[in-house]
């Protein structure tokens, strides 16, 4: 399995003509070139409060509005550039965002699919901060929010070097001044209405950037750190973005800046969801499988209960022969169930009626076999840990050569997910997407219960 450093569009979601507002601190501004950098030229960014004048070398060109006429006669011939529109204020080395026009700055930008970056806040180059009471300035109409945080203030006193507005963090972390800022602390102000969620519009994709993730260290803390900030934030990106990280990580050319912006995603951690195809009719064998017992509990009762402790969310069981029978065994779990009233057509009916009711925010879907009780919960982790590692398209087990289940599918494959037929499934797109095979030496995995001799091998291997 060869892992490839994420690119940072993908990290982020973007797609063409979204609005996203960064707020917070540790890399802000950083951030959002390295992003304007990575993306299909051109690209916009502004801000809501004000940006120092040496940041202006970061973008290709600098356009100064004060009215609309402006507007449209300085970005008519939009170029493949990163472009920073700004008013035309500047006080002691601060220039001011195109305030009320920034409305038709973002009209313009979506009418031509051009995604806008806008910066809400400030944080005096320190790595943390708390929210001022007139802070972040966010429009009601991004598409999504960014909350950036530095990691590097993890482990050093609570104070105006590390934090920009101590006081304040203090109250939110409910810690004391002068103590080492913990994984615990930071997450209480990041999840805090009046901290990292404050001024995030209703509808508004929530994510959070952990940044200055320069050391394997600091990169298991903000994996940690993302465990605890899902789902209330529907993604935590782990990185490094910025000149501190020079020498470690890939190198962005920025033009005019006068050092290079470097960025690296190390892990984007998502809600994953599992379905459960559970609807099957057992023709070969006779009798449901899904409730053949084993280990003392019904075989379809293991897998739910893998998947709940892998974390799994939602967890939606589609059921179709034997549904009330299947319901009941599983009733005292936390899972949704979906009737497929078609199942006989094939799996791909049960996988379709699965993603219908997958929720839009999630990342992956993790489709598990109802009849394959041993697959571990240490696989289930595996795929979940890989995914975050390389957001890549298609992740499965590979057992001696074999292809395995479960199968871990990203969000780009929904869409023809939802095209295929027939019972082969999900299969049908391995030829289509990139496949990140997982090597696992349990070949116990690979054993379902399709006849009677299959189910005796299941008994005979715990005996």
């Amino acid at each position: 399995m060869i892992l490839e450093s994420i690119a940072l569009p993908l990290a982020f979601r973007v797609d063409p003509g979204d609005c996203l507002a960064f707020s917070g601190a540790g890399g802000k501004t950083t951030a959002i070139f390295a992003l304007a950098r990575a993306l299909p030229p051109p690209v916009l960014v502004t801000t809501t409060t004000h940006l120092g004048v040496h940041q202006l070398a970061l973008a290709d060109r600098v356009v100064r509005i004060s009215e609309s006429t402006q507007l449209s006669q300085e970005l008519v011939d939009i170029t493949n550039q990163v472009i920073l529109v700004l008013g035309i204020e500047e006080v002691e080395g601060r220039v001011t965002g195109p305030g009320q026009l920034l409305q038709e700055l973002s009209s313009f930008a979506r009418s031509r699919d051009i995604t806008l970056l806008i910066e809400a806040d400030g944080s005096r180059l320190r790595p943390l901060k708390a929210p001022g009471d007139h802070e972040p300035v966010i429009p009601a109409f991004v598409d999504g929010v960014v909350v950036v945080a530095g990691l590097t203030a993890l482990g050093r006193p609570l104070s105006e070097k590390w934090v920009h507005r101590p006081d304040r963090f203090s109250e939110l972390a409910e810690g004391a001044l002068g103590e080492p800022i913990s994984i615990e602390a930071l997450t209480k102000v990041l999840l805090h209405p009046e901290g990292g969620l404050k001024g995030i519009p209703p509808g508004a994709k929530r994510m959070c950037l952990l940044n200055q993730a320069d050391t394997p260290q600091l990169q298991a803390k903000g994996s940690q750190i993302a465990s605890l900030l899902l789902p209330t934030y529907e993604s935590v990106i782990v990185a490094s973005m910025g000149e501190h990280s020079r020498e470690s990580v890939g190198i962005l050319d920025v033009g005019q800046a006068d050092s290079p912006i470097a960025g690296k995603i190390f892990s984007v951690h998502e809600r994953i969801g599992g379905i459960i195809l559970a609807a099957g009719g057992s023709e070969r064998l006779g009798r449901p499988k899904q409730l053949l017992p084993w280990r003392g509990v019904p075989i379809i009762r293991h897998v739910a209960q893998s998947a709940l402790s892998a974390g799994l969310s939602p967890v939606i069981v589609v059921l179709g022969a034997y549904a009330d029978e299947i319901q009941a065994v599983l009733s005292d779990l936390q899972v949704e169930f979906l009737l497929n009233e078609d199942w006989s057509s094939g799996q791909s009916t049960s996988l379709q009626v699965g993603l219908n009711a997958f929720p839009q925010d999630a990342g992956a879907a993790m489709f598990l076999l109802a009849d394959q009780p041993r697959v571990s919960l240490r696989l289930l982790r595996t795929l979940i840990e890989v995914h975050a590692g390389t957001m890549a398209p298609i992740i499965a087990p590979l057992i001696d050569g074999q292809r395995g289940n479960p199968v871990l599918f990203d969000r780009v494959t929904f869409s023809d997910l939802q095209q295929v037929r027939g019972d082969a499934g999900g299969r049908q797109l391995f030829s289509r997407y990139p496949v990140v095979w997982v090597d696992w030496h349990d070949a116990s995995v690979l054993l379902d219960i399709d006849t009677e001799e299959d189910y005796q091998r299941l008994l005979a291997d715990d005996s």
